[in-house]
């Protein structure tokens, strides 16, 4: 049996990681600035996570959510205290795409409506009402086809106000668009939303699947606007490589026997991921060193004349070119050994590293940049 090619590769097998580093098969060594998508966010095979997964592998493994699994509640207890939503309910699944699945299900459950409001360049998975919710119609199937989303443009709050109504079941919005080109939504366009799904009886979804848990200088992204959504997902850095994902459910939404439902979500090797990373987070101040190393790194590149803009908050990071970046992703990773990633603005670089890069690293990358841009 073959693997079903839909995946275009880098000429690289990594075989084993270290914080920052991954390392090939000839034991060549990659700085790692793109985190597998912004998953890696501890760093790779960092001694308490390894720790914590292999001790909880001893003892138990998997049984399904038949069963009391009390390591979900302290999960929660900790993500609800350090995430400062300790009033919220979660909601554990496997994946981010998942997690968005289960939010737009529970808003139509409350209020009773399915319009959805959606934003251009979105990303949001690629699951059926997840992936018709993405600004994307090559990843879109006919079966995908939904007439009950509604595609605006991203910041543009006229139209955002001439189109929201009583129809309206949810707007849903990333705290910082990853895959669209790192694009940051508007404290007011953010207010707005806020107030407008207050006065339709509709539900606010803020994605922060990749630019949460402390990516963005923040623990969300959408925390620098100063409001509160009724529904946030969240998955990539959550288990730092481990697949999970989860929705934190506002006292708003009751809970009921068979609401929501998931097979593999909240296993006991998954949480105990999950609550390794927010004591790696926790112990080693790395929202802290987000914002401040991302700051950094974000002056620094707008020295640079030949960008055309550069975007993001703590280690989210778009580079926009004035021209596509393929050939300049190439000469990084083949000359200097970086890793870095693509978005849907085929000029835009995506800088999304583990959270514990040091400026150290981060003045090697400008180093490297710098030669890279001037080849």
């Amino acid at each position: 049996m073959n693997l079903f090619d839909v995946y275009p590769l880098l000429n690289i097998t990594p075989v084993h990681g270290k914080g920052m580093f991954l390392f090939d098969e000839q034991g060549n060594r990659y700085m790692d600035l793109y985190g597998g998508h912004a998953v890696i966010s501890v760093g790779h095979s960092h001694p308490h996570y390894v720790k914590a997964i292999s001790q909880q592998l001893e003892k138990l493994g998997f049984y399904s959510n038949s069963v009391k699994i009390p390591i979900q509640n302290e999960l929660a207890d900790k993500l609800g205290a350090i995430c400062g939503y300790p009033d919220y309910s979660l909601f554990l699944c496997n994946s981010g795409a998942e997690a968005n699945e289960n939010a737009l299900k529970l808003a139509s459950f409350k209020n009773g409506k399915k319009k959805i409001i959606a934003f251009s360049k979105s990303f949001h998975g690629r699951t059926s009402l997840a992936v018709a919710a993405t600004d994307d119609k090559s990843i879109q199937a006919k079966v995908n086809a939904n007439d009950d989303i509604l595609f605006l443009p991203f910041n543009d709050t006229a139209a955002l106000e001439n189109a929201f109504n009583d129809e309206i079941c949810a707007v849903i919005i990333e705290g910082i668009q990853g895959v669209g080109g790192v694009n940051i939504p508007d404290v007011s366009f953010l207010k707005l939303l806020r107030e407008l799904c207050n006065k339709h009886n509709a539900f606010l979804i803020l994605d922060e699947i990749q630019s949460g848990y402390g990516r963005s200088g923040y623990f969300f992204a959408h925390q620098y606007a100063d409001i509160q959504p009724d529904l946030i997902t969240v998955a990539k850095g959550m288990g730092n490589g481990f697949p999970i994902g989860a929705v934190l459910i506002s006292p708003v939404f009751e809970a009921k026997h068979s609401l929501l439902g998931t097979t593999f979500g909240g296993n006991y090797l998954a949480c105990s991921a999950a609550i390794a990373v927010l004591d790696i987070i926790e112990q080693e101040n790395l929202i802290a060193n987000a914002r401040n190393i991302g700051n950094y790194l974000t002056a620094q590149l707008k020295e640079f004349k030949q960008l055309t803009e550069v975007r993001g908050m703590g280690l989210m990071i778009g580079i926009e070119m004035q021209e596509p970046i393929a050939s300049l992703r190439n000469r990084l990773i083949q000359e200097h050994h970086i890793f870095t990633g693509t978005s849907s603005n085929k000029n835009t670089i995506r800088i999304l590293p583990p959270l514990c890069i040091s400026k150290a690293d981060a003045d090697y990358f400008l180093e490297a940049f710098s030669s890279s841009i001037n080849n």
